[in-house]
């Protein structure tokens, strides 16, 4: 049998979507239709793109149905692993641990993405990739202007390109960013036991020494988190 080659990218699709309700008690949030597709849709396109063969989706809430409505290897997409949080463990293992659980399946550097927010003029470049790949940080993400419902943003960005706990201006985390499987080493490898951990620790003691890059991306960004977003979304020009 052929070696599979690691996927490059990681769709995270595993949240419950309680702001989303009574939407999401019967579809999963990644699923809700924006512009004419699933909201999760227009990142495995964008994936496909730039030429990421192979991605892992992680599930939890109603994830059948996104097993279902992607399977294995769309026509227009990559081929897809599933990781199913929900089926394993009986829920969400939180975004380090559901990266954790899905890191056997991920090459060394690998894109996150959540499933749950729009940013359709997003690359995913593989240059991108290489470049933080021959370079020292664990992490490197993208932040975008605050919106309304996050003021006073999450990180701060130097002058260097280095990500700031603290900082007078602080921008919103888009959720997209490059990765190490390093960043993870302080949780078991593959997460056997279905460990619930948040990412947010992670990077702040790694930001802590130096060790997180990012960008600040002006493009179309929307967290989409609650009817009202969606509907604004969908309403839009």
């Amino acid at each position: 049998m052929p070696a599979v080659t690691p996927a490059t990218a990681i769709v995270l699709a595993a949240g419950r979507g309680e702001r989303m309700r009574p939407l999401t008690d019967t579809c999963p949030k990644p699923l809700l239709p924006v512009k004419g597709k699933p909201l999760m849709q227009w990142h495995l396109e964008a994936l496909a793109r730039a030429g990421h063969s192979h991605v892992v989706v992680n599930t939890a809430w109603l994830g059948e149905q996104i097993e279902q409505a992607f399977g294995p290897a769309p026509a227009w997409g990559p081929r897809i692993t599933y990781s199913h949080e929900g089926r394993d463990f009986g829920g969400a293992l939180e975004t380090a641990g559901g990266i954790a659980r899905a890191l056997p399946k991920l090459a060394d550097t690998f894109w996150v993405v959540a499933g749950d927010v729009y940013m359709p003029g997003f690359a995913f470049e593989r240059a991108a990739m290489q470049s933080f790949a021959a370079g020292s940080t664990l992490a490197h993400i993208v932040l975008v202007p605050n919106p309304p419902h996050n003021p006073r943003g999450d990180f701060g960005l130097s002058d260097a390109g280095l990500a700031l706990n603290d900082a007078p201006q602080r921008h919103t985390y888009s959720t997209v960013g490059l990765y190490r499987h390093a960043l993870f080493d302080g949780l078991p490898a593959g997460n056997p036991r279905g460990l619930k951990a948040p990412l947010a620790p992670l990077l702040r003691a790694a930001m802590d020494n130096g060790r997180i890059s990012a960008e600040l991306w002006r493009g179309p960004w929307t967290d989409v988190g609650t009817p009202e977003r969606l509907a604004q979304l969908n309403s839009a020009s």
